[in-house]
C-alpha cells in the first residue's frame, strides 16, 4: 500500500519538506492556495531534486521517480486518505488557522502537524476537531539536509499521534527531539536572541558585517555568521518569528530590532530576494 502524505505550503519550507517525504517514497498531495502557485511548487521541487542530482545525492531515476510521487492541487479534497497533514504556509496564525480548518474537514483519519516556528501548538489545536490528532513538527531548514525535527506535543495529544509523526520522522532519516510548547520553543528561543544580538551590534557600529559573521565563524566554529544566517532563512521569516515570541513574553530579547524592520519594509528580505544584509547574485533559497 503507498504512504501518502498531503503538505500544505510552497514556499522554502513547504518545498524542503515535499523533498524529504518523496526522496523517502511517500506518496505528496502539495497544497497550494492558487493555480499559480501549483505550476511554481512543481518548479520549485524539480529545481530541489536537480540540485540534489547535481551533487549526487540522488540518482537521475530516483529523480525522477521522487518527481512522479508529488501532485500539486489547489483542492482540499485530494488530501482524502493520507496518513498524515504537514502544514507549512507562512508563519502567520491566522493563516495557519485557516488552512488547519479547511484540512480538517478532509483528514479522515490523518494526524496533522504544524510545522511552526514559534506558534503556540496548543492555540492552534483550537482549529482541529479532533486536538488528540494534533501535534507540532518543527523542521529545520534546508530539510532535506538538516536532521532534527522540534516534536511539540499539547496536553491534548495522543500517544498514537506521537507514534505516527515518530514513524514518519524515522522513515525520512530524521532525529526527533520532543521539546515544550513554549513560545520558539528551543531552537528560535537560543536563535533569536543571537541574530538580534548580532544586528543591534551592526547598528551601533561595533563591527562590520562582514567582520561580526567572521568573528562568529571562525570563533565560535559556526558554519555561518549570524547575518548571513538571517539572509539565509529570510529576514521576513526571521521577524516574525522574533515578533511572534516577542508578543507572547514580552522580553525585550525577541524585541525585532530596527534595522530589521526597515529592510523588510523595503523589500530587502535576504537571499530569497537578491539583497538583505548582504547583495546575492544567485536568489537559491537553499542547496541540498
Amino acid at each position: 500500500m503507498k504512504k501518502k502524505v498531503s503538505v500544505m505550503g510552497t514556499g522554502t519550507m513547504g518545498t524542503g519538506i515535499v523533498h524529504m517525504l518523496v526522496v523517502s517514497d511517500y506518496e505528496v498531495v502539495w497544497l497550494a492556495h492558487s493555480s499559480g502557485s501549483v505550476a511554481g511548487a512543481v518548479e520549485g521541487i524539480r529545481k530541489s531534486l536537480d540540485k540534489a542530482l547535481g551533487k549526487k545525492v540522488i540518482s537521475r531515476d530516483d529523480a525522477s521517480m521522487a518527481m512522479g510521487r508529488v501532485s500539486a492541487t489547489t483542492d482540499y479534497r485530494e488530501m482524502e486518505g493520507s496518513e498524515a497533514i504537514i502544514e507549512a504556509v507562512t508563519e502567520s496564525e491566522a493563516m495557519k488557522m485557516e488552512v488547519l480548518k479547511n484540512a480538517d474537514r478532509y483528514r479522515g483519519s490523518a494526524i496533522i502537524a504544524t510545522n511552526t516556528s514559534s506558534i503556540s501548538i496548543t492555540r492552534l489545536a483550537a482549529a482541529i476537531l479532533d486536538k488528540e490528532a494534533f501535534l507540532g513538527m518543527h523542521f529545520f531548514n534546508p530539510v532535506p539536509v538538516m536532521k532534527p525535527i522540534e516534536m511539540i506535543v499539547t496536553e491534548y495529544t495522543s500517544g498514537e499521534t506521537e507514534r505516527r509523526a515518530l514513524g514518519i520522522a524515522d522513515a525520512c532519516g530524521k532525529t526527533v527531539i520532543k521539546v515544550k510548547d513554549y513560545p520558539g520553543f528551543v531552537a528560535n528561543n537560543i536563535l533569536m536572541q543571537m541574530l538580534n544580538e548580532a544586528v543591534v551590534l551592526l547598528e551601533k557600529g561595533v563591527a562590520e558585517k562582514e567582520g561580526i559573521d567572521k568573528i562568529v565563524r571562525l570563533g565560535l566554529n559556526h558554519p555561518m555568521g549570524p547575518l548571513e544566517l538571517a539572509d539565509f532563512i529570510g529576514l521576513d521569516v526571521c521577524k516574525d518569528i522574533s515578533d511572534s515570541i516577542y508578543r507572547a513574553t514580552k522580553d525585550e530579547r525577541f524585541k525585532t530590532p530596527e534595522l530589521i524592520n526597515r529592510l523588510v519594509e523595503s523589500g530587502k528580505l535576504g537571499r530569497k530576494s537578491g539583497e538583505g544584509f548582504y547583495s546575492y547574485r544567485q536568489r537559491d533559497t537553499y542547496d541540498v
